[in-house]
């Protein structure tokens, strides 16, 4: 795969975990992912970003817990590289203001977000209750990060319409079915999405939604076809989703695709992917 000229530019990696792996908190860590039953350190990250030429990082919460966001945004505080937090606080909770008073204390507190991927109510995204809270995030300048499968963009949608002044930005594509080779109707929810502007997307998440032992830049390269005519690169990051990328592939490996793929593009849009993109959209 072709990547003239983009190794040279430093990219940020818009989405990592960090974790100090237990069984009990992470119990979404299932067996097909024992790989990943470890820590993995800011020092473990550290490397893959040296080894890639990627200068810069965002974490993202991993389990829905204030303590973890306290952690991370700790971790955040005493490394240069970590650019920024995306935390959890309960958007549901009466006391909201409050965490999120507490934790905008902290420069590096970027954006919030909820597993609604795994919410049991489809619709849990509508609820006023969680409108109330993501209307918080803008007297602190906070970003929402949308974690979702394709089958909720309908209500995504809907989400962000009813929030035109938040800044949103889409995990992993909203995780297309990738595995079973379908586009639609994940494309034109996708193109449909991206016509609001406040909504940005990152390339993330698809190696992990494709066959984890066969998947190939090729292979991905329609999906993310796709994002970039509908997202174009001012509103596009490049991300990793690494640790669990490695259910899939290894860090050094995807940057290398991802750069593949915008090698075509000029040198501003390439470092609109590679990092601008996600310096605007986080406000960093």
């Amino acid at each position: 795969m072709n990547t003239s000229g983009t190794e040279a530019i430093a990219a940020v990696d818009a989405h990592h975990h960090l974790w100090n792996y237990d069984p009990v908190e992470y119990g979404w860590i299932g067996e097909e992912m024992k790989a990943l039953r470890r820590d993995y350190t800011p020092d473990d990250l550290w490397r893959e970003m040296g080894a890639a030429n990627v200068q810069g990082a965002i974490a993202v919460q991993a389990r829905q817990t204030l303590r973890e966001t306290q952690w991370l945004l700790d971790l955040a505080s005493t490394r240069e590289y970590m650019l920024g937090v995306v935390g959890w606080v309960p958007l549901v909770d009466r006391d909201v203001a409050v965490h999120l008073e507490r934790f905008a204390a902290f420069p590096k507190l970027r954006a919030v977000r909820h597993v609604l991927q795994d919410e049991p109510d489809p619709n849990y995204m509508l609820r006023a209750d969680f409108h109330q809270g993501i209307r918080r995030l803008r007297e602190h300048g906070l970003g929402y990060d949308i974690l979702i499968h394709e089958r909720h963009l309908p209500q995504a949608i809907q989400l962000v319409d009813a929030n035109p002044h938040q800044t949103f930005i889409l995990d992993h594509l909203a995780k297309p079915r990738i595995k079973d080779g379908a586009l639609s109707p994940w494309r034109e929810s996708l193109r449909e999405l991206s016509r609001r502007q406040h909504v940005f997307c990152k390339l993330s998440g698809m190696a992990t939604e494709a066959d984890w032992n066969s998947w190939t830049g090729e292979q991905l390269a329609p999906y993310f076809e796709v994002a970039l005519e509908a997202f174009t690169p001012s509103r596009l990051m490049f991300a990793s989703d690494w640790p669990v990328l490695e259910a899939a592939g290894k860090y050094g490996h995807w940057v290398s695709v991802v750069r593949g793929w915008i090698a075509r593009l000029s040198r501003d849009e390439q470092e609109s992917i590679l990092r601008k993109t996600a310096l605007r959209a986080y406000r960093i």
